[in-house]
C-alpha cells in the first residue's frame, strides 16, 4: 500500500497515512487520462458560436437589377455571399459538444490521476482542514497555511469530504488554489494542480467513493 505523509495545520509533519491500493496505487492509465480530460474541456463549451447565412440576414429580397441589358453581371440578391453585408458561407452554427465517458470508466481516469500523484510525491493528507476554526472567510489564513506546507507557487487543491462555503471563499482569490470536494472532483482539477491536499476525512470519502 502507498504511504504518504500527513501533516497538520501547522506545516508540521506528524506521520504518515497507509493509502488503498485500490484507489492511490492504481495503474497510471494516460489514454484514459487523456480521454477524461479531453470529455471534460469539451464539456465546457457553450457551442452558441453562430452567424447568418443568406436565408438569415435581413434584405435582398428584391433583385437588384434587371437580368438582361444593364452591362453588369447578373444577380439575384444584394445578400448573396460575395456582396457587402452578405451571408455567411459555412460559418460556425450552434452545436452540442458534449461527450460522454461511462462512469466506470470516469472512476477508474481518476484513480489514475490520484496515484500518478502519489508516485510523483504530490499528494499529502491533512490533519484539521474542517477545524481550522475559520469563522468568517480570511484568505490571510489560507496563504499562511500554504507557506507553512511550501506550497507556495505549485498551486495546491484542497480535496475536503464535504462541501465547506468558508474556506472555499478563503481559498478563491489565492492565484493558482482551489477547493473541491471528493464527489465533484476530476481528474483534469487534479492533473491541473500541482499538488493535491487531502483531507483526513476526505481519504476515508475517496477510498469509499472511487474504491467500489
Amino acid at each position: 500500500m502507498p504511504r504518504v505523509a500527513v501533516y497538520n495545520t501547522q506545516g508540521e509533519r506528524v506521520g504518515e497515512i497507509e493509502l488503498s491500493d485500490a484507489v492511490f496505487g492504481a495503474p497510471v492509465r494516460e489514454a484514459l487520462m487523456h480521454q477524461a480530460v479531453v470529455r471534460y474541456l469539451a464539456n465546457q463549451r457553450r457551442g452558441t458560436a453562430a452567424t447568418k447565412t443568406r436565408g438569415m440576414v435581413s434584405g435582398g429580397g428584391r433583385k437588384p437589377w434587371r437580368q438582361k441589358g444593364t452591362g453588369r453581371a447578373r444577380q439575384g440578391s444584394i445578400r448573396a455571399p460575395h456582396w457587402r453585408k452578405g451571408g455567411i458561407v459555412f460559418g460556425p452554427q450552434p452545436r452540442d459538444y458534449t461527450q460522454d465517458l461511462p462512469k466506470k470508466a470516469r472512476r477508474a481516469a481518476l484513480r489514475s490521476a490520484l496515484s500518478a500523484k502519489v508516485a510523483d510525491g504530490e499528494l499529502i493528507v491533512l490533519e484539521g482542514l474542517d477545524g481550522l476554526g475559520l469563522e468568517r472567510p480570511r484568505t490571510r489564513e489560507m496563504a499562511a497555511l500554504i507557506r507553512r506546507l511550501d506550497l507556495e507557487g505549485k498551486r495546491p487543491l484542497f480535496v475536503l469530504a464535504e462541501p465547506n462555503k468558508t474556506l472555499y471563499l478563503s481559498v478563491r482569490n489565492l492565484p493558482g488554489a482551489d477547493t473541491e470536494t471528493v464527489d465533484r472532483l476530476n481528474v483534469y482539477q487534479v492533473l491541473r494542480h500541482g499538488h493535491v491536499v487531502l483531507a483526513r476525512e476526505a481519504v476515508e470519502r475517496a477510498e469509499e467513493v472511487l474504491g467500489a
